[in-house]
């Protein structure tokens, strides 16, 4: 090829991508600054958001789940926030088509788009696709919830570990619905999750997306800031915003976003499993977990750009040299 035609094909290329519609994802642990960083970028363009949270999907889900004060989101809407109730279930696929068409309409108006959250499986959805799965079995969910409650989800882990050690390794052993999931998709389709998972077909094409990642402080200080952040939570009536689900007609303790981080040790404190300062305990190392899981999967997103979460300024500079 000359070079003339070389350097045609290049910058045709180059227009293409451009003429893709820009979107913004916001990337974080937990207690990081993502609400925050995501307010400042909004005061300075044209941006619209909406959330990538499984918690924050969910009405009367606010103390608990770090949910923007009122005041934060009268001035700063979020798409996707209290749109199910807390005993409705709510998938990384539900929430992949609800955000593309949050993008499209975003899109129309002449803005730009800017997902904040810390739900990595939800931001895989949207940025990769999800193959198609087969449907949940009521029958053999139940006797896999047997089988746990007689051997523990443990056992079932170190099952799912012969069967599937990639997905095993992506779960961790007390996470009972992925597991149950993990060997159910086993059990109905014959093909491991992961080997399904991984083809994935690409459904941000028409996109280009920017992939902001808040770097946080060192481990210590991240969990500092995170056992002040639940310390508040108790302070603004936690447990009373639990005890207030529970007296809803159709609360279920079992549901899968009463197996949210702080919300399931209030639920086993309120049942008198154990007292408040074991609840607190529980409450601190599981939200620690989840912000180690959180920074494990965000090194996997190699496409990202890590930005400052004590000052809004970095990821203002590499939002104003991505927007055209």
């Amino acid at each position: 090829m000359s070079r003339a035609r070389e350097s045609s094909s290049v910058d045709a290329q180059v227009t293409s991508s451009f003429e893709r519609r820009p979107v913004v994802f916001l990337m974080g642990p937990t207690a990081s600054g993502k609400t925050a960083l995501a307010t400042a970028v909004a005061q300075h363009f044209d941006v619209d958001l909406v959330s990538v949270d499984s918690s924050l999907v969910y009405r009367g889900f606010d103390i608990g789940s770090a949910k923007p004060d009122r005041a934060t989101l009268a001035r700063f809407p979020h798409a996707l926030i209290d749109i199910r109730e807390p005993w409705q279930t709510y998938s990384a696929a539900e929430f992949a088509h609800d955000a593309a068409m949050e993008i499209r309409r975003i899109h129309g108006a002449g803005r730009v788009p800017l997902l904040v959250g810390g739900t990595g499986l939800y931001f895989r959805a949207l940025d990769r696709g999800l193959s198609a799965l087969p449907t949940s079995d009521p029958a053999l969910r139940k006797r896999l919830s047997d089988e746990a409650a007689l051997h523990g989800w443990h056992a079932l882990h170190a099952r799912l570990a012969g069967l599937d050690p990639a997905a095993a390794l992506r779960i961790h052993r007390n996470d009972a619905q992925r597991i149950g999931r993990a060997l159910e998709v086993i059990a109905l389709s014959g093909l491991a999750l992961s080997a399904q998972q991984d083809a994935l077909a690409t459904s941000s094409r028409s996109w280009r997306i920017l992939k902001l990642a808040v770097a946080t402080p060192d481990r210590a200080q991240l969990h500092a800031r995170i056992a002040s952040r639940l310390d508040a939570m108790w302070a603004a009536g936690f447990l009373d915003e639990v005890r207030a689900l529970m007296t809803r007609p159709s609360f279920d303790a079992g549901s899968t976003s009463m197996r949210a981080v702080g919300y399931r040790q209030s639920l086993q404190h309120l049942h008198g499993e154990f007292d408040f300062d074991e609840c607190r305990r529980r409450a601190l190392f599981a939200s620690r977990q989840l912000a180690k899981r959180q920074l494990t999967w965000l090194r996997s997103e190699r496409d990202s750009i890590g930005v400052s979460g004590a000052s809004p300024d970095d990821a203002l500079h590499r939002v104003k040299e991505f927007l055209p």
